[in-house]
């Protein structure tokens, strides 16, 4: 029987498998020596390393004439060992460091978190609690104006039904008055009338004694009885901090007075005590007082706008019409001194409101450093409110007819409409 010598053992062979001894591994190759890097400017060895340069260099570059002559030059393989311990230095470091991670994330971060909520719980409760105290005070003062309104209203409506029932009667006496000297005219022969004479002479003056109506604040609606302290600071923080869209507000250029300089994007005025011939002369330029008016006015509805004053100890805020006067030093170019301009206005450690020559003094606590300006048209209302105190400094109540312009004057320093 023959034996395949390359194959596999035929089919039905029982001949047992000869197994030798284990071959010994094979030896690793030993790792072949990097092939020395040499200098392309020598063909040298790169042994050394210029810390000047901060590279390897050769001998030759270190020599007569190499180009790290003189340079601080030491071993490479220093450099290397120096690089090694700072490796390890620096592996130190951030096992240090991830160590110290560790533990603020294991110890700290559990920590902070449970004191976070807490204290967003504790300030969930502040705001509710606030927020009820404000609905309740809100809704106390709602109530209570809604029937002063009321009360009003009824007094109002009385006052008219009392005149119209005193003026019905006057009426009624006067035709009766009246019907009596026209049938004593037409009815008695000159000897009777010269014998009335008394008579008419009484009914004369009965007539005389009932007056011609004259008009009386009683018959009017008091829009006194919604002032309110409360309403007025809620009302004034909610438009100027929590109504999105207070005015964009920029100064006209063609108004400001020759004494006042203008910021490049038009919300800052500063004195000059010297007139400056920065801008041309025109109709529309307030030639004395330093005065400005802003590029935009108001002909309905609620605007809102803030200025910085608090560099400036003299200085005006408000509302002007368009038909303020611009040329001359008289009062009817002086805001506050005419019916044109309703303006907020500091002196110094004097505060004031002035409109139409009427000057009303303010005795504030602190100089204001911004003023917020609240026009209602509707409400025929100004207010000058302090925003860091939520202090009303002043409120005008009167009908006010558009267009209105903001106004500004400054004496001192300057001052800058607020974006």
């Amino acid at each position: 029987m023959s034996v395949a010598l390359d194959g596999p053992p035929a089919a039905g062979s029982e001949r047992p498998e000869r197994r030798g001894p284990d071959p010994e591994p094979e030896p690793e190759p030993e790792p072949e020596p990097e092939p020395a890097r040499r200098c392309p400017e020598h063909g040298l060895e790169l042994r050394w390393f210029c810390g000047t340069e901060r590279r390897l260099v050769c001998s030759g570059c270190t020599g007569l004439g190499g180009r790290c002559r003189g340079h601080r030059v030491r071993a490479a393989r220093e450099r290397a060992e120096q690089l090694r311990n700072k490796i390890v230095d620096q592996c130190e470091k951030l096992q240090l460091q991830s160590a110290s991670i560790t533990k603020y994330m294991a110890d700290v971060l559990p920590g902070k978190k449970q004191s976070a909520a807490s204290s967003a719980s504790g300030a969930r409760e502040v705001v509710i609690q606030r927020l009820t105290l404000l609905r309740s005070v809100c809704e106390s003062e709602e109530q209570r104006l809604l029937e002063q309104v009321h009360a009003e209203e009824e007094r109002a409506h009385q006052s008219i039904l009392t005149q119209r029932a005193h003026w019905s009667e006057s009426l009624q006496k006067l035709e009766a008055l009246r019907t009596s000297l026209v049938g004593l005219l037409t009815h008695l022969d000159d000897f009777s009338l010269v014998q009335a004479e008394r008579e008419i002479f009484e009914r004369s003056e009965e007539a005389e004694g009932i007056l011609v109506p004259q008009e009386s604040e009683k018959l009017n609606f008091n829009q006194k009885c919604v002032q309110s302290p409360v309403l007025s600071q809620l009302w004034a923080s909610a438009v100027l901090f929590c109504l999105p869209g207070t005015e964009d507000v920029h100064v006209d250029e063609k108004t400001i007075s020759p004494f006042l300089t203008l910021s490049e994007d038009r919300r800052t005025l500063t004195f000059n005590p010297k007139k400056t011939k920065v801008y041309p002369d025109g109709p529309e330029r307030f030639d004395h007082w330093p005065n400005a008016l802003a590029s935009s006015s108001y002909q309905s509805g609620l605007h809102a706008w803030l200025v910085s004053v608090g560099q400036s100890c003299a200085y005006k805020v408000g509302v002007s019409s368009g038909l303020l006067p611009r040329k001359g030093s008289g009062n009817d170019t002086r805001l506050g001194h005419n019916a044109f301009s309703w303006v907020f206005s500091r002196y110094d450690k004097e505060f004031r409101f002035s409109h139409d020559g009427q000057h009303k003094p303010l005795e504030l606590l602190q100089c204001p450093a911004r003023v917020g300006v609240l026009l209602d048209l509707a409400a025929g209302e100004l207010l000058f409110y302090e925003p860091g105190s939520c202090a009303i400094l002043h409120s005008h109540r009167a009908p006010l007819a558009g267009p209105l312009f903001p106004v500004f004057a400054v004496a001192d320093q300057s001052i800058s409409i607020v974006h």
